[in-house]
């Protein structure tokens, strides 16, 4: 992977383009705040993308696939400090939409290899549980892989790299640019942020200036609630022809349990207890390789009681005597959690516009009925 770069590292390659000049808001107080008409430097590229999770990942690779001898220039922008570094989900995945975009994906060496072996669907109430069936239903993971989502993503990045995409982590888009006005209005690309900013404001010696990142087309993968796809549903009016966005929150961590209490490839889903039946939620547990186990709990964010805790919910459910008596004697290796677009169709926004467009979690495709 490209390490993290400043302005030097774009302006050693051979599209440099000349410094042009942008209106933007300053973080600084007055006497360090910058001209309006200061000079930023840009570089150009075909495609930019921005976000390094799975649909941005793939984006670039099959632009790259598509453009076949051409000379596409592809470039990604990632706010982790490596790609995957932000991604949280188990997940199980169905290994159909990877074998459609790197059929030899098993030679290739990916990080797949875990098949699901169990699949079980319970209705929990506090102290047992209740069997539900899963049969012909989207719900069902024979043929599944469960994976960590994150080391995929590591994998997809080199993949893009050693295809000519340039991969840029530890970067992050803080404005989106424009040209025209009115109907002629079009985004052109993006602007990164300064880095060596002090607490008080004012530059530190480390400071680095943001960049323009000029494209043809840009790609919006930010995943859920992304900062510049907000900016861009306000300005263009996306969410004029469709529902309001539902959102959940999905917490989750990675354990290591004792060997004898180990199903590697046990997938899990439950509902019930300790939601209470006006708030949508469930869980999931997933058994990886080497006595991993990862485990989570999502709830709806559109319950009205404010003394709802879905964090004391997740605490709750690892009580429950199932999941305790795989967690008994384990340890807790790490923990997170993120927001989910839950909205469904009816939610989805306009996803194409003069310049862009919106993919993956950021556009609202998220199959929350399998999570």
């Amino acid at each position: 992977m490209l390490g993290a770069f400043g302005r030097s590292t774009l302006l050693a390659g051979r599209h440099f383009a000349q410094p042009r000049y942008l209106s933007h808001f300053s973080p600084y107080p007055a006497s360090e705040e910058r001209s309006t008409s200061e000079e930023r430097f840009s570089d150009d590229f075909d495609v930019v993308i921005v976000g390094g999770g799975p649909s941005g990942l793939s984006a670039a690779i099959r632009l790259k696939q598509l453009a076949g001898d051409k000379d596409l220039r592809v470039a990604l922008v990632e706010k982790g400090a490596s790609i995957g570094a932000h991604i949280l989900s188990g997940a199980v995945m169905q290994p159909n939409a990877l074998s459609e975009l790197i059929p030899d994906w098993k030679d290739k060496g990916a990080p797949v290899s875990v098949e699901a072996k169990e699949d079980y669907l319970f209705y929990f109430t506090e102290k047992g549980k209740f069997t539900i069936p899963t049969w012909g239903t989207p719900l069902q993971n024979h043929g599944n892989y469960l994976i960590s989502l994150g080391q995929l993503c590591a994998w997809l990045g080199e993949q893009a790299e050693e295809m000519g995409v340039e991969v840029y982590p530890s970067i992050a888009g803080t404005e989106v640019l424009y040209e025209g006005e009115g109907a002629d209005e079009k985004v052109v690309g993006i602007a990164t942020g300064d880095s060596g900013i002090g607490k008080d404001g004012k530059r530190t010696p480390m400071f680095t200036e943001g960049m323009e990142l000029r494209a043809k087309c840009t790609i919006f993968a930010e995943g859920c609630r992304g900062s510049l796809t907000k900016q861009l549903s306000e300005r263009l009016n996306l969410r004029a022809d469709c529902q309001d966005p539902a959102f959940g929150i999905g917490l989750k961590e990675l354990w290591e349990i004792p060997p004898e209490k180990h199903r590697e490839g046990l997938v899990m889903h439950s509902m019930g207890w300790p939601a209470p039946s006006e708030i949508y939620g469930g869980s999931f547990m997933y058994h990886q390789a080497n006595n991993k186990v990862a485990i989570g709990y999502v709830v709806g964010l559109d319950y009205k009681n404010p003394y709802y805790n879905p964090y004391k919910m997740f605490q709750q459910f690892k009580h429950h005597p199932y999941i305790a008596d795989f967690l008994e004697g384990g340890t807790c290796l790490k923990y997170g959690a993120r927001a989910l677009s839950e909205g469904g169709l009816q939610s989805l926004p306009k996803l194409h516009f003069p310049g862009g467009a919106l993919i993956g979690d950021t556009a609202g495709f998220f199959e929350c009925y399998e999570d």
